[in-house]
């Protein structure tokens, strides 16, 4: 191991110069809610989520957002971003990489065990990525983040060596995940069912007991001293531990809020967080996700979204500024990009979204969709124009869901048979697994631009072990896939910027997406809850500096 570069705490343009890529962009300065007094130990928080609940509370296990919120209490990572987007020490110390970017060297930290004894060392990093890469384990996000890694070789209990198949220029981003946390080995080996039930970090809390469909329960790790280079305080966190409820219900756990029931709850909805800003009894925290905007994919693997001109038909058709601008009071901007506006290096280009339903006709005539019934939905050789379009209402707020109606009025106008089916997360996995979809929305979150790879690039048409494929517009293009893979591998930041925007220009230009709005992530919490901040990895909350005042 020969003519390795170090990486300690350098900035992150620094750290991409030297063949290490940085998140793009950081939560905003309103992620964080500034403490105003002296912190207070005692006392259990009560969460409220109204994301679906979690099958598996292990993030390796199929690998979605939330999942990731409540991980992040009892795993680590190891390594974090800080809040200018610069790779920052974990359960990491200092990582070295060699000049052909195929091997990387972890220093990891030596006081730390997890929370059942288990030493975390070399063999437990090794364990952890061999778990993520079994496809017995299910993993989706995980496994796809980490598909460049071959093997971890432990050199020492305090030397993890990754020995990569190719050059993998996101592999810090990718390791400062919830879905490629740390975990006790001991407790991986328990096997699936026992470890998706209670999975043992070294993190800040303990999982104590789940009842499904009401609650976890967390209580404080008291021997916890890690926690990521810019944490706030040493030691063990100051609350006892945290409720983790589930209300889905968005009105249900606003109320609860108010009522004093609950502490924080997430996924507070548009009208919500109107009522609160101007009440201002209430904090709000805003903390947008990195990786992908939120967005329509449309088909091109089927008709009629093989045809260029029928995507581009359709996208002219539908109209969504004005749903965006009536139905999310002010909270969501309307994106042109197929990234978040986090990532830095997001392209845009609005000219090709404007509404044109003249033209949208035009196109259409000319794919040859030129019947019409009585209803004004086109057809061709008999065949109508109907455009299955799934929905998950444990992802899709009330009003995205009132969005996709109008996107399905307005395409209608073009004679666009749009079918909305709102279904439960479970069968909106079965009819993309069955290809039952010519439209759909599935937010992807993953730090950085490497995103674009995971979910346009032809490979990620294959599933992954969890059974979930990301290319979800079955794009198979083979200049993108040149693209994509080049940028995924190339140190020079400016020869990177550059493939990247070809690859989005593709992308965006070839109609395969319909750009809607960042990811929302909205917080809202009592005034007496302090100290919580949103993670400037995936934006997720974290209690370990965390106190109630009162």
């Amino acid at each position: 191991m020969t003519s390795r570069r170090i990486f300690r705490s350098l900035p992150a343009v620094a750290l991409v110069a030297a063949g290490a890529i940085v998140l793009a962009g950081c939560t905003p300065a309103d992620g964080d809610a500034a403490a105003t007094g002296d912190p207070v130990t005692g006392g259990t928080l009560v969460y409220a989520s109204g994301d679906a609940e979690p099958s598996c509370l292990d993030p390796h296990v199929g690998g979605n957002y939330p999942q990731a919120l409540i991980a992040g209490q009892f795993l680590e990572s190891l390594v974090s971003l800080d809040e200018s987007g610069e790779v920052i020490p974990w359960l990491a110390t200092e990582w070295t990489t060699s000049e052909d970017g195929l091997t990387w060297d972890f220093t990891l930290r030596e006081d730390v065990s997890f929370t059942d004894g288990t030493p975390f060392d070399a063999e437990a990093v090794k364990a952890n990525v061999e778990h993520l890469k079994d496809p017995a384990t299910q993993s989706s996000t995980g496994y796809l983040a980490l598909g460049k890694v071959d093997t971890v070789e432990v050199v020492s209990d305090t030397v993890a060596r990754f020995h990569l198949s190719v050059p993998d220029s996101a592999l810090l981003e990718s390791l400062s995940q919830p879905w490629t946390a740390i975990e006790s080995p001991t407790g991986i080996a328990r096997g699936m069912d026992e470890n998706c039930v209670a999975p043992v970090g070294t993190g800040p809390f303990i999982v104590d007991e789940w009842i499904p469909q009401d609650h976890v329960s967390l209580v404080r790790n008291d021997d916890y001293t890690t926690g990521p280079a810019d944490r706030a305080h040493d030691g063990a966190a100051y609350l006892d531990g945290i409720t983790w409820r589930f209300i889905p219900d968005s009105a249900s756990r606003y109320a609860a809020l108010q009522a004093g029931e609950v502490d924080i709850i997430d996924n507070a909805q548009p009208d919500t967080l109107d009522q609160a800003s101007k009440s201002g009894t209430l904090v709000e925290i805003d903390a947008p996700r990195p990786g992908a905007a939120n967005r329509l994919e449309l088909n091109s693997g089927q008709p009629p979204f093989d045809d260029i001109r029928v995507r581009e038909a359709f996208i002219r058709a539908a109209d969504v500024n004005d749903g965006i601008d009536s139905l999310f009071f002010g909270t969501a901007d309307r994106s042109y990009s197929v990234l978040s506006s986090v990532e830095q290096l997001a392209y845009s280009d609005d000219s090709l979204f404007d509404t044109d339903l003249d033209e949208a006709n035009a196109l259409l005539d000319e794919a040859g969709w030129t019947e019409r019934d009585s209803r004004g939905i086109r057809s061709k050789d008999g065949v109508p124009l109907t455009l299955r379009f799934p929905v998950s209402t444990n992802q899709s707020i009330p009003a995205e869901q009132s969005l996709f109606e109008q996107v399905q009025a307005t395409a209608k106008e073009a004679g666009f048979d749009v079918q909305l089916s709102p279904v439960d997360l479970s069968s909106w996995y079965g009819a993309l697994a069955a290809h039952e979809y010519e439209l759909v929305s599935a937010p992807y979150t993953k730090v950085g631009p490497d995103v674009l790879r995971i979910l346009y690039h032809s490979d990620s048409i294959t599933p992954a072990p969890s059974g979930y494929f990301a290319n979800l517009a079955q794009l198979d293009d083979a200049d993108l896939d040149a693209l994509l893979t080049a940028a995924a591998s190339e140190s020079d930041p400016d020869e990177r910027a550059d493939l990247y925007e070809q690859a989005q220009q593709i992308i965006l230009g070839g109609f395969y997406a319909l750009p809607l709005y960042d990811q929302q992530n909205h917080f809202l919490h009592s005034p007496g809850l302090e100290g919580v901040r949103a993670m400037p990895t995936v934006s997720t909350p974290t209690f370990a500096d965390a106190w109630l005042a009162d």
